[in-house]
C-alpha cells in the first residue's frame, strides 16, 4: 500500500495511505451467491447477468458475447476481486454498448429530436473570439447533426466569410467550413446533416455560395423539386445527405451592422471560461405557477431573428435563383401574435425559429399549440443574444414541447450542455432521437400532453451509489487540496418535467481518493420517458467554492438496470480515462 505526502509548512508534512479499491460488502455477498466454492463459471456469470443485471435471455442466446465477457472478466482468476474488476470496467456500461438504432422508414424528421448546434464556427465567446472550422469538426464527431453558419461579405465584398456579425470575432472562409463539413459529416453518424444558414449576402454572393455548395457536396446535397413538403421525409430516407435550411431569400436587404460596445466585449470575453460548471439548471417552476398575461400583449408583433439582430434595411436586388433552389427546408418568418406563430398548415410543413425566452413565454399559455405544431413542423430554439459567454439554457423546456432543434453553443460548457451531451447518446448516438408517443398523439381523452400538470407516478428509480475510483490516476495528488486527499460527495437526481426534477446528495467522505458512500436514493417518476439521470461529483472545500470532480447525464429510456460502472466526464463533456462510480439501478 503506497503513501502520499502533503506539505503543511516548511518543517511539517502529512502522510496518508493510498489504498486500493475494495469490493463493497454487497458485491462480495453477490459473488458468494453466484459462485460455487469461490469459483464463478461462465454459467454462473450468465445467471448473474440475467437475474441481477436484468439482461433477459440475450446472454444465453448470444454465446459469443457471454464467452467474451467471461474471458475478459474472469481470465482464470475466479476470485471476487476479479469479479469486482469486471463490474467497474468499461464492459459494464450503464448504457447499451451495441449501437442499436430505432429510425423508422415512414416516420418524418419532425418526429425526432435532432442534435443541434448554434454558431457552430465559434471557438469561445460570442464577441471577440476566433472563428474556425475546428469546433464544426468537433461537433460533427460528437454526433451533432445541425450546423449553423453565419454568412457575411468579406471586406472587399467579393467572397464570403463566416463570423458573428457586428462583433470583433475573426472570420473563417466559407469554403474551409464546407470542406470540413463534407469530410466529417458522416464519421459518427450516417444520418442527415442540416446546415442552417444565416444569410447576409447580396445576390451576387449568394450565387458564389450556391456554386461552392454544389461543387463541394455534389451528390451528398439534398434538393427538393417542390418549394414545400406536405410532410417532411424520414431521416432514414435522407441518410448520408446534407440539407440546407434557411429563409427563402427575397430582395437583398442592405442592413446596418449591430453595434457592440467595447465594455460588453470586455465583460463577456472571459466569463464563460470562469463559470465552469455554471449555475443550477432552471426548470421554470415559478414561471409556470405565477405567470401573468402581460407578455402576450407586448409581443403581439415579433420580428424575425435577422431583424432583431441587424436593424433597418432597404430593398435592392433580386435573389439568385440557383441559391434559392438549394434550400430544401424553408424557414418561415413569424407574423402576428404567439398563437399565429404556430399556425398548422395542413398542406405544407415548415420550420420556424424562436429565441429561448420567446419559447418560454409561448409554452406557458400556448403549450398545446406548440406541441401540435411540432408534430408536423420543425421548431428551432436558439440562445438569447445576452449569452455572450456562449452559455446555454435548459433544453428540457423545448424537448417537453416537441421542439426538434434545440440549438446549443457546443463550444461552451456547463450544466445545460451536460444534459444535451447526455441525451443524444440515445438511439445509438446517431443524432436523431424519437420523440415519446405522448408528444406525437393526443391522450385517450383527446388532450395534448401538458408538462405543467402533475401526473401519477409511473415508476420509481432506485439509485445506490457504492463507491468511486480513478481520480488518483487522472489527477495530480494536490489537484483538489494542497494539504490532504480530497473530500468527495455526490449529487444525484433527475432532470425532466418539473414534477420529476430533483437533486439529492451523499455524505462527504473525507481524505480519501477512493470514497465509499453506500447510500441509496429513490426518485418517483411521472414521465420517465422524458427524464435524464444527473450525477455530479464535488470535492468539498470549507473555505472556497467546492471543486469539480466529474459529471454525467444518462437517458432513462436506455439506462440499464443492475450494478453498473458509470464513467464520469469533465466540464466540457470529455470522458475521463479512469474516473468511474459503481452504482446500482433498479425500477420499482
Amino acid at each position: 500500500m503506497s503513501k502520499e505526502s502533503y506539505g503543511v509548512c516548511w518543517c511539517f508534512r502529512r502522510k496518508f495511505k493510498l489504498g486500493t479499491a475494495e469490493p463493497p460488502e454487497e458485491i462480495k455477498e453477490l459473488f458468494k451467491v453466484y459462485s460455487e466454492s469461490g469459483l464463478m463459471s461462465a454459467d454462473n456469470l450468465k445467471r448473474f447477468m440475467m437475474e441481477i443485471q436484468e439482461e433477459d435471455d440475450k446472454m444465453t442466446r448470444d454465446e459469443q458475447v457471454a464467452d467474451g465477457i467471461t474471458e475478459e472478466a474472469l481470465d482464470n482468476h475466479h476470485h471476487h476481486k476479479t469479479f469486482f474488476r469486471y463490474l467497474v470496467s468499461d464492459s459494464n456500461s450503464p448504457l447499451p454498448l451495441k449501437k442499436s438504432l430505432t429510425i423508422r422508414q415512414a416516420m418524418p424528421v419532425s418526429h425526432y429530436y435532432i442534435y443541434t448546434g448554434h454558431n457552430s464556427y465559434l471557438t469561445g465567446n460570442q464577441l471577440n473570439i476566433n472563428c474556425s472550422d475546428v469546433p464544426i469538426i468537433d461537433a460533427l464527431r460528437r454526433g451533432v447533426r445541425v450546423i449553423e453558419l453565419d454568412m457575411w461579405p468579406n471586406s472587399t465584398k467579393d467572397n464570403v466569410h463566416i463570423l458573428h456579425g457586428g462583433t470583433l470575432t475573426t472570420p473563417v472562409e466559407l469554403m474551409k467550413c464546407l470542406k470540413s463539413i463534407k469530410e466529417h459529416a458522416f464519421v459518427t453518424s450516417e444520418y442527415p446533416v442540416v446546415l442552417t444558414l444565416e444569410d447576409h449576402l447580396t445576390p451576387k454572393l449568394q450565387a458564389i455560395v450556391a456554386k461552392m455548395v454544389i461543387e463541394t457536396f455534389g451528390d451528398l446535397l439534398y434538393t427538393s423539386k417542390s418549394e414545400s413538403f406536405p410532410e417532411f421525409p424520414s431521416p432514414e430516407s435522407l441518410k448520408k445527405r446534407i440539407i440546407v435550411s434557411t429563409k427563402p431569400p427575397k430582395e437583398y436587404l442592405a442592413s446596418d451592422s449591430l453595434k457592440v460596445e467595447q465594455s460588453d466585449i470586455q465583460k463577456g470575453s472571459n466569463s464563460f471560461e470562469k463559470k465552469g460548471w455554471g449555475t443550477e439548471v432552471s426548470y421554470m417552476k415559478s414561471k409556470f405557477e405565477g405567470f401573468d398575461m402581460k407578455y402576450e400583449a407586448e409581443e403581439a408583433e415579433c420580428p424575425s431573428e435577422d431583424d432583431l439582430k441587424y436593424g433597418n434595411a432597404n430593398l435592392k436586388e433580386k435573389p439568385d435563383p440557383e441559391y434559392k433552389h438549394l434550400i430544401a427546408i424553408r424557414a418561415r418568418k413569424r407574423k402576428g401574435g404567439i398563437k399565429d406563430w404556430f399556425h398548422n398548415d395542413a398542406s405544407s410543413a415548415t420550420r420556424i425559429s424562436l429565441r429561448e425566452h420567446n419559447l418560454e413565454h409561448a409554452v406557458i399559455n400556448h403549450g398545446a399549440d406548440v406541441i401540435r405544431f411540432t408534430r408536423r413542423n420543425l421548431l428551432r430554439i436558439f440562445p438569447k443574444g445576452s449569452r455572450v459567454d456562449s452559455s446555454n439554457y435548459n433544453p428540457l423546456i423545448g424537448w417537453m414541447h416537441g421542439t426538434q432543434m434545440v440549438a446549443f453553443n457546443m463550444q461552451g460548457h456547463g450544466r445545460p450542455l451536460w444534459l444535451m451531451q447526455g441525451f443524444f447518446p440515445a438511439n445509438g448516438g446517431c443524432g436523431y432521437v424519437k420523440k415519446p408517443d405522448i408528444l406525437l398523439n393526443d391522450s385517450s381523452d383527446n388532450e395534448v400532453f401538458d408538462p405543467k400538470r402533475k401526473l401519477e407516478v409511473k415508476q420509481t428509480l432506485k439509485v445506490k451509489l457504492f463507491m468511486g475510483e480513478g481520480w488518483h490516476l487522472d489527477f495530480k495528488h494536490t489537484h483538489f487540496d494542497l494539504y490532504s486527499p480530497p473530500d468527495f460527495y455526490v449529487k444525484v437526481g433527475i432532470a425532466g418535467v418539473a414534477a420529476d426534477s430533483l437533486m439529492k446528495k451523499t455524505k462527504i467522505i473525507e481524505d480519501n481518493w477512493i470514497p465509499t458512500w453506500n447510500e441509496e436514493f429513490e426518485f418517483p417518476l411521472t414521465v420517465p420517458e422524458m427524464a435524464l439521470l444527473r450525477i455530479e461529483v464535488h470535492e468539498y472545500d470549507m473555505s472556497e467554492k467546492d471543486d469539480f470532480g466529474g459529471q454525467t447525464c444518462l437517458p432513462l429510456s436506455e439506462l440499464k438496470t443492475g450494478i453498473r460502472a458509470v464513467p464520469l466526464h469533465d466540464e466540457k463533456g470529455n470522458k475521463y480515462k479512469s474516473v468511474k462510480l459503481l452504482a446500482r439501478f433498479e425500477y420499482v
